[in-house]
């Protein structure tokens, strides 16, 4: 999912009274988003985030 508010994509997590929880692909904190600012990724949103999550990781970053 991309939150166009925080243009950032991460996975549906669940609900939490009126907003949306979504978690970084790959893992990390949790963030709350309005449902109306979350909208399905598409497939270049996706690829950039799970690339700059692979190159994080090669770094030694914590996720």
């Amino acid at each position: 999912m991309m939150d166009t508010s925080r243009r950032r994509v991460g996975e549906f997590r669940g609900v939490a009274g009126p907003y949306w929880s979504l978690r970084p692909l790959g893992g990390g904190a949790e963030w709350e988003a309005e449902p109306e600012h979350v909208r399905p990724a598409d497939p270049r949103e996706r690829l950039s985030a799970e690339t700059a999550r692979v190159n994080a990781r090669s770094r030694g970053d914590l996720l």
